[in-house]
């Protein structure tokens, strides 16, 4: 084993040095800082560190679980994700084979990039388009709507609206880019397929389903797999900058609870939001898991 290792190391020792640089960042940026999961495990102090603090086990996991607002936090969290998993998944998907319908290449050049544009709005940017947009007072959706004889509607204020618009202002600004991948396995579709099919009498939606789906169904699947395994990763930014007391009922996530908890509080409980990040962590690798087994008995196709 070992002599077989060292003369691969003789012969191909080029492209190791080229990969040295990469593996030497993660060891120093992802490896190195996993010491401080013991943090979880502690009554964290600064002025202890990670080895000299001490140690309460289970302590702060079992303080998250039991706690009153615990379960609603874990409840929006994957409510959340599994409404944009359930609307933003399938988008990017009907999207590409539209536009892999479309035969003038201006036209469908000209939507493509039309629809990836809004990926490159930061999401400062887009909250406050949408305060622009649906404002009660000034808001463009209400002018219209008044303009229209109709009177003017009130969105963002209403709590339960939050979801809506957490869930699809991020599918406006994530379907296109997210298409460009489906996009670049539909072009690598044999074209002889489609010819058979139309000597066969297939019309195109039948084309669509046995002939583009099957070939773009492993990429479906491992991107499904993988947006499963960050089921409970709702993002921070966005939730945080539409949040408001108003609709902290149905705004307050895991991420916006570990930063309040561990960094925005008068006495910042750092072993607490480090616990909680933990806990989110092993279910999504758990979550991960189960689906690519699922995954890999169901249709074959799985990460590993």
């Amino acid at each position: 084993m070992l002599r077989r290792l060292k003369l691969d190391l003789q012969r191909n020792y080029q492209a190791y040095l080229m990969v040295l640089p990469s593996i030497v960042l993660i060891f120093i940026f992802a490896y190195i800082p996993m010491y401080g999961i013991l943090m979880a495990f502690e009554n964290y102090r600064p002025q202890l560190g990670v080895l000299g603090s001490k140690w309460v086990g289970l302590y702060h996991f079992k303080d998250f679980l039991t706690s009153p607002h615990s379960l609603n936090v874990i409840r929006n969290t994957l409510f959340i994700s599994v409404y944009s998993l359930l609307v933003g998944f399938p988008c990017p998907i009907i999207l590409a084979l539209l536009l892999n319908e479309v035969r003038c290449q201006a036209y469908k050049r000209t939507v493509q990039t039309i629809s990836y544009m809004p990926y490159f709005i930061s999401t400062v940017v887009l909250v406050g388009m949408l305060y622009q947009f649906f404002s009660t007072r000034t808001g463009v959706f209400n002018t219209l709507l008044e303009m229209m004889g109709m009177g003017r509607v009130d969105i963002l204020t209403p709590p339960k609206n939050f979801i809506h618009l957490y869930v699809w202002s991020g599918v406006w600004q994530m379907t296109g880019f997210n298409a460009i991948i489906y996009i670049s396995a539909l072009s690598s579709v044999d074209p002889s397929l489609y010819e058979a099919c139309t000597i066969d009498g297939a019309n195109k939606f039948q084309q669509i389903w046995f002939v583009d789906l099957p070939s773009i169904l492993p990429t479906v699947i491992i991107l499904l797999i993988l947006n499963c395994g960050g089921v409970l990763n709702v993002g921070f930014e966005k939730v945080f900058l539409l949040q408001n007391p108003g609709n902290l009922e149905y705004s307050e996530v895991i991420s916006t609870l570990v930063y309040k908890v561990g960094l925005k509080s008068m006495i910042p409980m750092y072993s607490y939001s480090s616990a909680v990040g933990l806990f989110t962590s092993l279910i999504n690798l758990i979550l991960l898991t189960v689906v690519n087994g699922i995954s890999r008995k169901v249709s074959e196709t799985s990460l590993w």
